[in-house]
């Protein structure tokens, strides 16, 4: 008969012939270990875009408010990163993040805005 042995601690394994890990922390610690990398890369970019967002939620309480460009960066606000992208049918484009997003107006300002339930 072969011995079988934890994928992650190499304790010897009794029981289902296609079992794999001798605990579900064994199991949990493997996977963790195997999708590090992704791992750090996706909360990366998802800490880049709840900031994105937050500052477009502070400086708009109201749900509609023109701002500089130069507010938004001096903030730490990431122009690179956001979640959607929705295009109007005069083809301007909003950029979202999340339910906040703004719209490029002339000479550097930004109007923010709030996703409306019609908006897919």
């Amino acid at each position: 008969m072969e011995t079988r042995e934890c994928y992650e601690c190499k304790m010897k394994l009794s029981g289902r012939k296609d079992q794999k890990f001798c605990s579900d922390y064994c199991r949990n610690t493997y996977n963790n270990r195997l999708n590090e990398d992704a791992t750090k890369y996706v909360r990366r970019i998802n800490n880049i875009l709840r900031k994105n967002r937050r500052i477009m939620a502070d400086l708009n309480p109201d749900g509609k408010k023109t701002v500089d460009g130069i507010t938004l960066a001096e903030d730490g606000f990431n122009f690179h990163y956001y979640t959607n992208i929705y295009t109007t049918k005069t083809g301007s484009k909003y950029f979202f993040c999340y339910e906040q997003g703004y719209i490029k107006l002339d000479d550097d300002r930004y109007m923010l805005v709030v996703k409306q339930d019609y908006v897919k």
